[in-house]
């Protein structure tokens, strides 16, 4: 499995802010739920890394 392998798996995400001043990915799906807690700049190296893929993906869409 990788990230090419593709999964017939439904799962919802939410972004947000915590109360205690983290960036929370919540993965659920499946009868299992995953809060991933990020500081924001972990949070900001992270958009920027999904920004970058964005783009790569576009230029194979092509």
């Amino acid at each position: 499995m990788g990230i090419n392998t593709e999964r017939d798996i439904e799962a919802n995400l939410q972004i947000g802010p915590t109360d205690q001043g983290m960036v929370r990915l919540f993965i659920e799906g499946a009868g299992i739920e995953i809060p991933m807690d990020f500081d924001p700049e972990e949070a900001e190296e992270i958009a920027e890394e999904i920004r970058a893929a964005a783009e790569a993906a576009r230029a194979v869409s092509r």
